[in-house]
């Protein structure tokens, strides 16, 4: 026998932004899983160019923190990826226990396709949104991060 709630456990599933952002990372990711495919990439790959594509060089902890992955799942992206010849790298000549991941001209041209997909369906997402909605959006889901990390 289920025991009597308190009266303020007053809940609705569609009433939880989480369940919102669950449902809207799903969706994004099952079409973006299938758009990859076409140009013979995965979403971790996809997430390791687009960080090697902001930024010069990367380690790969950097990497997993950004791409959302853990660091030893990420090392095996990494090796994958070297084996691609995706990205290529070397001992950091700051601090040679660190390995700095840097993305070659193959992994760009794979980036610029896989740019191409993700972008279309960002655009389809965001049709209707005003850019100031947009950013906004980014702001509170930067803000919500950051609160959640803390």
């Amino acid at each position: 026998m289920v025991e009597n709630l308190s009266s303020d456990y007053d809940f609705n599933f569609s009433d939880w932004p989480f369940y919102w952002l669950a449902k809207a990372d799903r969706a994004y990711l099952a079409k973006l899983e299938i758009a990859l495919s076409k140009v013979g990439l995965d979403i971790p790959r996809w997430r390791v160019l687009m960080v090697l594509h902001s930024r010069s060089k990367a380690s790969v902890s950097e990497l997993a923190d950004h791409s959302i992955v853990k660091l030893s799942t990420m090392t095996k992206i990494v090796q994958r990826m070297e084996a691609d010849s995706l990205v290529s790298s070397a001992p950091s000549k700051r601090d040679g226990r660190v390995t700095e991941i840097t993305i070659t001209a193959k992994g760009d041209e794979a980036g610029q396709h896989a740019w191409k997909e993700a972008n279309a369906i960002m655009q389809n997402a965001f049709d209707g949104f005003r850019k100031r909605d947009q950013q906004t959006l980014m702001n509170l889901l930067r803000k919500l991060s950051e609160n959640l990390s803390a």
